[in-house]
């Protein structure tokens, strides 16, 4: 059942086939199939835009997605090379103000509910003294952590964060699927499709006056930055497994929303009984931890000892008082869902009443009652385990066989405590775009809620995942189902939030910009290594096809040079016993060159994803731009090759300048930038030395020599330069001082030293260094006094086949810049040197 958009018809005609075509659409039409006044504004208005029209707006918010690195990996997924764009259903999920209130006082109810329930878990635990819960039913469950047990979080609430799974029963009611209590995701990809809905559909989100999401970010910001003990200054953290997990797009836009720091587990260590953030001035106190790790992996001492994403002590410091986690390690006990079973008696309990929200009605195994009702009906049944993992997920009794039910049943006899049952509940269906139409699809709604200082703050809204199919039951993001913004329409003002935090004082901004993840920092600085690594070997390339198609033909000789500069520049062995041009097309066609250079950007590929939450849009676009070039490069050069072969690079070579123009125009001049340009200074340096040891040492005859040095001029885009400022034939001497001397051309090797000394002179230096130099600067200087100590005369002075002055010099700077990178290394990114505070603040004090 689908309703065609079809603009050629009356409006009157086109909402009667709407009425008739969407009666499973239950979301959007009353009983007696009418359309819901709440949600008529809105597909009157896509009826108005027409099929095309909307597709053209679905391919737009794509576009959008793309270009802010909106990503999901699917796990399941084993063709995928990588990530997968986010995806976004354009036609809204909308909820009535009235009834957004009902649902809204539910997840209330239910956030102080298992807030009060996680806190007599971890405290006297009374619901297992009394029998409102059985003690197998809790103590079986693997998200319970004894090592917990007593810690507390500052404050009324121990449920930072709390996030329902809800679809609409029969009833017409909100049922509630599950709880996600360990670490909700979700709410970044929320904000993301509020984002995108906005700015495709400007007008239309405008005039349908949806609530707003801002409030409840603004609330969650103040309530963690509330928890910690420094309030002038407060020291959080986002803690992510790291750029493969499935949603670390999510932890990146929350981290840079919230104006947080994004570490890894190699980011932080414990010390003296307190967790430290790795920084370029040694060590950071961390006060607060938003973690996106799972409970077990955050302590490899105490909880999964095999873990890599957690930090060994974790908990001692917990225990100790000096580190708040959001949410706290242990809390992912309240996601077992056999708590749903008994969750009435729960509330009577700890509340005095029953819920609002109902739970949809669960059957413990443990129980024997349960056990044998399940049983008998498993064909009827969802059956889940306890404890949700990758390795064991729910299973579907509808869609098995006789065999398959009898295995499952020999599975649940075998340790019944480990599983419940749930009936198969089919979910109230939206409209959802598909090709041309509007078709029903199956919708589940996440909500998410966040303590503030007296109670939760719930998101109007939430996100909203839809099926793919029209009888779908697995509903989730890992089975590649579309997500919707999800709109409650205002009947009356929107509440304004109340400041409950004051920002930073400005004078403790300057401990931020220094008190970057060392990781942070080494990625940016690779990043800019890898980058400027690829162009040069792309230049080269591209000046070698250039050279050896034009209108002047070259001596074998000068050709074989070239092809040694390509081999030297792109790391790949050289060719021997062809000609230049069977040479050329082998390498490239056994894929050793192309290799080399689609390496160097995959390898900025993924340093720009570790650092995706330091860049900015449109920084992230142009990376998308390299990341598309980089899937045609290899067919492009597959096969014979093309005519103007060179012309295959440019789109390569365009998207790594306007990196590079972005990341001069756009970033900060913080240490961050620093480091990224240093990075590419660096490289820049050496691949201007290792160009004019293939190029300018070699001494050939007089056209040749004119030829290569072309060649380097060309690559380095001082050609024109040249030519304007020379008017001459192009000679050895003239060549040398453009791309080795002067300091106004960006591109020349004097220019690159002299950039990276201003960086490492205005790093961070202790207070209580003697005056000595240090040895980063010294290396500096030493390259620097060694290019303006020389005479250009005596470099090009030929001393037999090669310029023996010019490449001894150059093999000097080239080991100065390599030692310099390792000086760089031990000093701000593994920290082998002694660190000093180098920052002053009230952090000192405590």
């Amino acid at each position: 059942m689908s309703q065609t958009l079809s603009p050629s018809q009356t409006s009157a005609t086109e909402e009667l086939r709407y009425r008739a075509n969407t009666e499973l659409a239950d979301e959007a039409v009353t009983a007696t199939g009418d359309l819901k006044p709440h949600w008529t504004y809105l597909l009157d208005s896509i009826n108005e835009l027409g099929p095309k029209a909307f597709a053209d707006r679905q391919s737009k918010a794509l576009r959008i997605l793309r270009d802010d690195g909106a990503t999901y990996n699917i796990y399941s997924d084993p063709n995928a090379s990588g990530s997968h764009t986010w995806n976004l259903d354009l036609v809204p999920f909308v909820l009535s103000s009235d009834e957004w209130g009902r649902i809204e006082a539910g997840l209330l109810e239910r956030a102080e509910l298992f807030n009060l329930l996680l806190r007599d878990i971890y405290g006297p635990r009374d619901l297992v003294r009394l029998g409102v819960i059985p003690p197998e039913a809790l103590f079986a469950h693997r998200g319970f952590l004894r090592a917990c047990q007593g810690v507390r979080i500052p404050g009324d609430h121990e449920l930072i964060l709390h996030s329902v799974d809800l679809v609409r029963g029969q009833d017409g009611r909100m049922l509630v699927l599950g709880d996600r209590t360990q670490s909700p995701s979700g709410a970044g990809y929320a904000l993301e499709n509020r984002n995108v809905m906005s700015r495709v559909f400007p007008s239309l989100f405008r005039d349908s006056h949806v609530h707003r999401l801002a409030a409840f970010f603004q609330r969650m910001r103040a309530k963690l930055t509330s928890l910690s003990p420094n309030q002038s200054n407060p020291r959080v953290a986002v803690l992510t497994p790291g750029a493969h997990n499935e949603t670390y797009f999510e932890h990146a836009y929350l981290a840079n929303y919230l104006g947080f720091h994004l570490v890894q587990s190699d980011d932080l260590v414990v010390r003296n009984g307190f967790l430290w953030m790795k920084s370029l001035d040694g060590l950071s106190r961390v006060d607060v931890l938003l973690r996106r790790v799972d409970d077990w992996f955050c302590d490899p001492v105490e909880l999964r000892g095999d873990s890599r994403l957690g930090v060994a002590s974790l908990l001692e410091v917990v225990r100790a008082g000096n580190l708040v986690i959001a949410n706290p390690l242990g809390s992912g006990v309240l996601e077992n869902p056999v708590f749903l079973r008994y969750l009435p008696e729960i509330s009577k309990q700890l509340l005095g009443r029953e819920l609002r929200l109902p739970s949809v009605q669960t059957h413990w195994c443990g129980e024997a009652e349960d056990l044998s009702y399940v049983l008998g009906n498993l064909e009827n049944l969802v059956i889940k385990p306890l404890y949700r993992s990758p390795d064991s997920r729910s299973t579907y009794g509808p869609e098995l066989g006789k065999a398959a039910l009898q295995q499952l049943a020999a599975r649940i006899k075998a340790d019944p405590t480990q599983y419940v049952a749930q009936p198969v509940l089919e979910a109230s269906h939206v409209p959802t775009f598909n090709h041309d139409s509007l078709v029903p699809r199956p919708a589940i709604l996440r909500s998410f809620a966040v303590a503030s200082n007296t109670s939760y703050t719930i998101m109007p809204g939430g996100l909203t995942r839809v099926g793919l199919g029209e009888r779908s039951f697995m509903i989730t993001s890992q089975a590649g189902s579309k997500s919707k913004d999800t709109w409650v329409v205002a009947s009356e003002p929107e509440r304004m939030l109340n400041n409950e935090h004051i920002d930073e004082q400005p004078g403790t901004r300057e401990a931020d910009l220094i008190s970057l993840p060392s990781r942070v920092v080494e990625n940016l600085f690779w990043m800019g290594r890898y980058a400027e690594r690829a162009e040069a070997a792309l230049r080269m390339l591209r000046t070698t096809f250039m050279m050896l198609n034009g209108e002047e033909r070259i001596s074998n000789l000068a050709q074989n040079q070239l092809l040694h500069a390509v081999s030297m520049l792109t790391a790949t062995p050289p060719a021997a016993g062809q000609s230049s041009e069977e040479a050329l097309r082998g390498i490239i066609q056994n894929g050793l060159v192309i290799r080399s250079i689609s390496g160097n950007l995959r390898s900025m590929l993924y340093c720009a994803d570790e650092t995706k939450e330091l860049l900015s849009s449109d920084t992230f676009r142009v990376i998308n731009d390299i990341r598309d070039a980089l899937t045609t490069l290899d067919r492009n050069f597959s096969g014979s090759l093309a005519s103007a072969p060179e012309e295959a690079l440019d789109p390569l070579v365009t998207a790594l300048m306007a990196l590079s123009g972005l990341t001069q125009e756009s970033m900060i001049r913080g240490f961050g930038w620093r480091f990224m340009d240093m990075g590419r200074r660096l490289e820049r340096g050496y691949q201007i030395s290792t160009a004019i040891k293939s190029l300018a040492v070699p001494v050939l005859s007089e056209s040749d020599q004119s030829k290569l040095c072309e060649a380097l001029l060309l690559s380095l885009e001082a050609l024109i330069s040249h030519r304007r400022r020379y008017r001459a034939r192009i000679g050895v001497p003239t060549t040398l001082d453009l791309v080795m001397m002067d300091n106004t051309n960006p591109r020349s090797l004097i220019y690159q030293i002299e950039q990276l000394g201003l960086h490492i002179r205005a790093l961070p230096r202790s207070k209580t260094q003697l005056h000595e130099l240090p040895a980063d600067e010294r290396r500096i200087l030493e390259c620097e006094s060694l290019l303006k100590l020389s005479s250009l005369a005596e470099l090009s002075q030929a001393d037999g086949f090669t310029r023996s002055q010019l490449d001894e010099l150059m093999k000097k700077i080239s080991a100065l810049l390599s030692g310099l990178s390792d000086l760089i290394t031990d000093k701000y990114f593994d920290h082998r040197e002694t660190s000093q505070q180098l920052v002053h603040s009230a952090w000192e004090s405590i």
